[in-house]
């Protein structure tokens, strides 16, 4: 009580520097969003904007989708824009393709990219190649879109990377995020897009929250397809990865340099079409280069990378030969330790890293 009484009898000015000096200001602490929830905020903002936007596939609507990524959508636009379908790949995703031949702007969801191969025909056959064969007459504004790549246990038949599958195909535009940034940019940009884009997210990554930055909160906010993202930047040697993987190359990056390598890792965000300036530019400064991907090497998105450097002007650039780290050339195993083995970890790109600087 005293010492309230001696504040209460010292003059104002005095009193408010007094309290001034025992308070600290600190700056606001950055956005949280996980990845599912910028999805979800980036398909909002789209089916708010153009009332052409619907969104179909299992469990999408009433469930909130297996994966909460479309969670109080039905609420908020009804049976007509959130659609329930029967588990029958080939056929919803046949009706999401005639829509988009109609006009509309479907937002076609597999459950797994795994299941799209029941409806393959449909992707490639029917959306992706219509352009071209009417001439240009027809375009297929058509988002394809769920979870690809490893999970965690469900083994051969529910694990696999489509990067490559689908990457391979004309006609077909196919990105995969990493983070919350790209998820909602990128997704925004499939939507907007005339052609038939594929996004393959990381079931894996959903719940993962990223540092969301002020433009990224933006409804005007988009990631053009195409461009590919520095994450770290480094002289020493260039790591392209996508998906999932890019924060694993981080992880090895940080390791890295403190035993002086500095990496410069860099973020596909597209599969196709490939932001190869981007990873020319690196190599010819960094001079070595190595690949990761979750998916299998036969083919894969790092042998497509390799082969464009050694057609490409960097190829002069490299002191030593390109080196992927690739998923294990084999079905997923269900059993843990076979599948942590068959995925690229950490200290698997630290040791590709330092067998290519030759340390």
């Amino acid at each position: 009580m005293a010492a309230v009484s001696g504040l209460v009898r010292r003059p104002l000015g005095e009193v408010s520097g007094l309290l001034k000096r025992r308070f600290h200001w600190t700056a606001p602490a950055a956005l949280q969003v996980t990845v599912r929830d910028a999805i979800n905020q980036g398909m909002d903002e789209e089916l708010e904007r153009d009332e052409k936007v619907f969104l179909l596939g299992e469990e999408v609507a009433q469930y909130d989708g297996a994966y909460k990524v479309s969670r109080g959508l039905w609420k908020k636009y009804g049976d007509k824009r959130i659609i329930d379908t029967p588990i029958s790949e080939m056929g919803f995703a046949g009706i999401a393709v005639g829509a988009a031949m109609a006009g509309l702007r479907p937002i076609c969801e597999f459950m797994t990219f795994n299941f799209s191969m029941q409806a393959i025909d449909q992707v490639i056959n029917s959306a992706a190649k219509t352009y071209y064969m009417s001439g240009g007459l027809q375009s297929v504004p058509i988002v394809f879109r769920g979870p690809n790549g490893a999970s965690a246990g469900v083994a051969a038949q529910h694990s696999q990377c489509f990067a490559a599958w689908y990457g391979h195909c004309p006609g077909l535009k196919v990105v995969s995020p990493w983070n919350s940034e790209d998820a909602k940019g990128l997704i925004k940009s499939a939507i907007r897009d005339n052609n038939p884009v594929v996004v393959l997210e990381n079931e894996l990554m959903y719940g993962v929250p990223f540092e969301f930055p002020p433009e990224a909160q933006s409804k005007d906010f988009l990631i053009p397809i195409g461009k590919a993202k520095i994450e770290r930047q480094g002289t020493h040697i260039t790591v392209v990865s996508h998906s999932r993987p890019v924060g694993h190359c981080l992880e090895a990056a940080a390791v890295l340099s403190k035993e002086g390598v500095e990496c410069e890792v860099i973020n596909m965000r597209t599969i196709r079409p490939m932001d190869m300036e981007t990873i020319e530019a690196s190599v010819m400064k960094t001079n070595h280069l190595v690949t990761v991907e979750g998916g299998w090497p036969q083919f894969g998105v790092g042998a497509e990378i390799c082969a464009r450097i050694m057609e490409g002007p960097a190829f002069n650039f490299l002191d030593a030969p390109a080196v992927r780290v690739t998923g294990a050339d084999v079905p997923m195993p269900y059993a843990k330790i076979l599948e942590d083995n068959s995925i690229p970890q950490v200290k698997d790109i630290i040791f590709a890293i330092k067998k290519t600087l030759n340390i």
